[in-house]
């Protein structure tokens, strides 16, 4: 995968931590939208990295652990399902962005807080200053590291949900509306962990 060199545009411009971000979960039916905010180093690039959307499992698992070892600073931002009904999901997603951004810290625990973030796609409540990006996660390598450790990071969140809130299949979907899912609801209802804002807008499920 070749990516525009966004970080490298900027760190010439004299901007000095650039970070990456991206969200997973948007769309489910159950459970938390996650963000991740990251700090790549300079110059650096893992072999493989790409959009989250279009790498296996097994793929994103393996990068998961190199993009880790390899980042400068990492952030997670989540917003839940109780979050979600509230505030809707676009409102919600920038909170975890928002979060995320907040949370970032290097490798000895210490709050870093970046000069520049890019984003997928988004704008969102934040001073510092910022730069959306149409399709950010195939095009810019932070925000694509941001997407692979998100989708990592909420997979395993499911895991364990799967195991709290049995039989929704959670651990197979990830929460999102397969037939599967929708069957599941129309046999239990909905769990705690459920948006309830977006199952109004299905047909019974």
């Amino acid at each position: 995968m070749i990516f525009e060199d966004y970080e490298g545009k900027y760190y010439k411009g004299g901007y000095q931590i650039v970070a990456g971000i991206d969200e997973v979960g948007r769309g489910c039916l159950f459970g938390d939208v996650v963000a991740c905010a990251i700090v790549m180093p300079k110059g650096e690039y893992i072999e493989g990295v790409n959009d989250s959307k279009k790498l296996s499992p097994k793929k994103r698992e393996a990068l998961y652990d190199e993009i880790l070892k390899s980042s400068v600073a990492v952030g997670i931002g989540r917003a839940n399902a109780a979050k979600i009904d509230a505030v809707n999901i676009k409102v919600a997603t920038h909170i975890a962005m928002q979060d995320a951004i907040e949370n970032l810290r290097d490798k000895d625990g210490k709050k870093v807080t970046p000069d520049l973030v890019l984003i997928d796609a988004e704008t969102i409540n934040t001073k510092i200053f910022q730069q959306s990006l149409i399709k950010g996660d195939e095009h810019c390598y932070s925000i694509a590291c941001a997407s692979i450790v998100a989708k990592v990071y909420r997979d395993s969140l499911c895991v364990r949900w799967a195991e709290e809130f049995p039989g929704y299949g959670i651990e197979k979907h990830k929460g999102y509306a397969t037939k599967y899912h929708r069957e599941a609801l129309k046999h239990y209802g909905p769990s705690k962990m459920h948006r309830m804002s977006f199952l109004k807008n299905l047909d019974k499920w």
